[in-house]
């Protein structure tokens, strides 16, 4: 598909991106996801470590630098800085009860949903050309005064993800903008900007998720997600 060789190309391209294990972050996350139950401060300027070939990703320093936290598809842990696992959460899933979405409730949760979203940001677009992900070309999108090239993506239920079904919007510079999808059963969108290089992988360093309105449009308070990545490194 033509435009998803240039979405990837303008990342950095598949054969760099194939020569790579994993990656290092500095980043924070917040918004009204985690303030709402009392966490606005647990991802604050933490390290996130990960795999670019399978998903897993641990945090260090949560929980105002306290505690580590591991994410894996069938486990999330929560660590002493010196690895003694304190807590441990089997099988875990994104389908918490009723009364407890949206909400994060706990550490657990926390890293389970940070796990998922962080290692989805990280690996975006190339995930995209896996042999299991089905992908659309849709009509293009505008977005005040830009026009948006956009693809659907369906992902397999091995893979790990916020919604099954996703839509990815792409600006003039095949750059990743935009990302649509379910969450705790309302409609948002997560925005990317200020792209920059990190070992030849284009990411973007700011990201924002926000509620939608039926007619596709951002409802801009409360924002339930704010991530910023200060560094990254590839490896």
């Amino acid at each position: 598909m033509a435009l998803l060789d240039d979405v990837i190309e303008a990342s950095g391209g598949m054969a760099r991106w194939n020569s790579l294990n994993r990656f290092t972050l500095h980043l924070s996350v917040g918004g009204s996801l985690f303030s709402g139950t009392g966490h606005a401060s647990e991802f604050k300027d933490v390290t996130a470590e990960g795999s670019t070939r399978s998903q897993s990703v641990r945090f260090t320093g949560i929980t105002g630098g306290e505690y580590s936290g591991s994410f894996h598809p069938d486990a999330i842990t929560i660590e002493s800085l010196e690895g003694e696992v304190l807590r441990t959460w089997n099988n875990p899933s994104l389908a918490f009860p009723e009364t407890r979405s949206p909400a994060l409730v706990d550490e657990l949760h926390l890293v389970f949903f940070c796990g998922v979203a962080i290692w989805n940001y990280l690996t975006n677009p190339f995930l995209l050309a896996h042999p299991d992900v089905v992908t659309e070309e849709l009509t293009p999108w505008r977005e005040n005064a830009d026009t948006w090239r956009r693809l659907r993506a369906q992902f397999p239920p091995h893979l790990i993800t916020l919604a099954p079904e996703q839509i990815f919007y792409f600006d003039e510079n095949a750059l990743q903008r935009r990302t649509d999808h379910d969450l705790f059963g309302m409609k948002v969108a997560h925005y990317s900007w200020a792209h920059d290089s990190f070992g030849g992988i284009v990411v973007p360093t700011l990201r924002r998720a926000q509620t939608l309105r039926p007619d596709g449009t951002v409802i801009t308070k409360p924002v339930l997600m704010d991530v910023e990545i200060f560094d990254a490194v590839f490896e």
